[in-house]
């Protein structure tokens, strides 16, 4: 497996990001991760958080450094592609430990590494989400006299059109989800967990080149199959008639993506049979929607009106796309309130879900949009109804 973010790219995502706090009349931009949501700081180091939180400082002026916890350190120097590394307390685990042995750093040390000491300074802090009360104070305590606002916007800007080097990483993200989803449908029996489906479909990405999953595997069977975030559990048994969600994920240089059928171990029942057709009548349409120029409110309110108009408005939870990226939930939402038109280089996931009474489904496929539509990551399904026939 080939696909990478050279160096080059990082100087070039941070240069870009200089640009844009300059326009917005900043002095600087603290950007913030944690493990679950890595990607912000990733976007600009290559280095995927662990643990402890961590962040990136980048002035106008374009310099940056890295901000880490104490433990963090040692692994942050390896493996960063900003060299430049300040450790401070304010990053440290949740166990809040003190370090009394250890000498750190301060904002304001980490501040004058990138040429700035004044003390009223203009500072953008993204992601906010990710920014805990430590951090958030921290800054407030060395700078008393500096404005904090919000500019999360920077990060969506900037992550929202993919290079071809990212293009490259989630096509590869997508091939390997293929080559688990068939692995799975080849070793998938009754009297299996979800948690030893999620085995085989670990083997198979971690085998192909994954680093890791995309997210955790949305294998969840029979009623947990209506669970829109869930995790799989070691204590629900597939059986010769359940009904599985089986979505697969995974992640190449931290980038996400995954696949998602629904399936039967047996045969789908009349109403599963309904609903799966519907689920995927939807995701068809979705998809077709997709173009540049193409407003993404008005896709978001047209889906929904069909849910309405085909009697499904109960089954209906959110839909019918999301940014797709390092993450495999990113910005922007393709939702009601959208309001931007969709343009060449935004990478989605089509997601559909319905939920119904006692099953819910998914079918999940990711895109990129061209100049004549879009270009479909993995081998675009085809919604054979997909029945195992134990």
């Amino acid at each position: 497996m080939n696909a990478r973010i050279p160096d080059v790219e990082y100087r070039e995502r941070i240069a870009k990001a200089a640009k844009m706090i300059a326009e917005k009349g900043l002095d600087a931009l603290v950007v913030n991760s944690t493990e679950s949501d890595y990607a912000n700081v990733r976007y600009f180091s290559g280095l995927y958080t662990i643990w402890e939180r961590t962040g990136v400082l980048i002035s106008a002026s374009g310099k940056a450094v890295m901000l880490v916890g104490p433990e963090g350190l040692a692994y942050t120097q390896d493996v960063s592609r900003i060299k430049e590394i300040y450790s401070l307390r304010e990053y440290r685990e949740s166990a809040d430990p003190a370090y009394p042995e250890l000498k750190t750093y301060s904002f304001k040390d980490a501040f004058g590494a990138v040429g700035l000491s004044d003390p009223k300074l203009k500072i953008g802090i993204a992601s906010h989400l990710d920014t805990n009360m430590a951090i958030y104070l921290g800054l407030q305590q060395n700078f008393p006299e500096a404005e904090l606002v919000v500019a999360d916007d920077i990060l969506i800007e900037l992550r929202r059109r993919k290079s071809p080097n990212e293009l490259a990483c989630l096509k590869e993200v997508y091939r390997t989800c293929e080559i688990a989803i068939q692995y799975c449908l080849e070793n998938i029996k009754p009297g299996m967990s979800e948690c030893a489906i999620v085995g085989l479909a670990q083997k198979a990405i971690l085998e192909n080149g994954a680093e890791y999953e995309g997210m955790p595997h949305y294998i969840f069977s029979d009623r947990s199959s209506r669970h829109a975030l869930s995790r799989p559990s070691p204590d629900r048994i597939v059986n010769k008639n359940s009904f599985l969600q089986l979505n697969i994920s995974a992640r190449v240089d931290g980038y996400s993506g995954a696949i998602g059928i629904p399936i039967s171990l047996g045969k789908f029942t009349p109403r599963q049979k309904e609903m799966v057709q519907f689920g995927w009548d939807m995701h068809v349409w979705a998809k077709n929607q997709v173009k540049p120029g193409a407003l993404s409110g008005r896709i978001a309110k047209d889906y929904y009106n069909l849910f309405t108009e085909k009697g499904h408005e109960e089954n209906f939870l959110y839909g019918p796309l999301h940014g797709l990226g390092m993450i495999e939930v990113e910005a922007p939402w393709v939702e009601q309130t959208s309001t931007y038109l969709l343009e060449t280089g935004f990478c989605y996931q089509i997601d559909t879900f319905a939920i119904d009474d006692s099953f819910g489904l998914r079918w999940e496929e990711g895109l990129h949009i061209t100049e004549g539509g879009y270009e479909i990551f993995n081998k675009p399904l085809d919604g054979a109804l997909v029945e195992l026939g134990f």
